[in-house]
């Protein structure tokens, strides 16, 4: 087959070859490992900020729990879709998707810490 100058063009298709199941089971645990360390977090400020709303004498406001569990569920969520966006990539890919997950749930986890004091989630 000619192009118009006369040049054959080659036929032959490129197939991407996909990386190690077990390399890539490797990066999602090893950064599991980190989401693991943000519920871990999460749920000791819900446990923590429970106690000590009891010793003050009062309790967590409607408001108070619901930011709470939802910083804890946050990182179950956000490396459950970075790990199916990144799943059949290359694995410096999905490195970088999970890492960018992981840096999503640390600036919305300081987020909710700056935003809102221990004032708003007492009642």
């Amino acid at each position: 087959m000619s192009d118009t100058h006369g040049n054959e063009q080659d036929s032959t298709t490129v197939t991407r070859r996909r990386p190690p199941r077990w390399l890539m089971f490797a990066i999602a645990a090893f950064f599991g490992l980190f989401y693991a360390y943000d519920v871990w977090e999460a749920v000791g400020n819900l446990v923590g900020l429970n106690g000590l709303a009891q010793s003050l004498d009062t309790k967590l406001s409607g408001f108070g729990w619901t930011v709470l569990i939802f910083a804890v569920i946050l990182p179950v969520l956000v490396y459950a879709l970075t790990y199916w966006l990144g799943r059949g990539r290359a694995f410096g890919v999905q490195a970088l998707t999970l890492f960018v997950g992981l840096c999503t749930v640390a600036a919305v986890s300081l987020d909710i810490t700056a935003v809102f004091s221990l004032a708003r989630l007492i009642v």
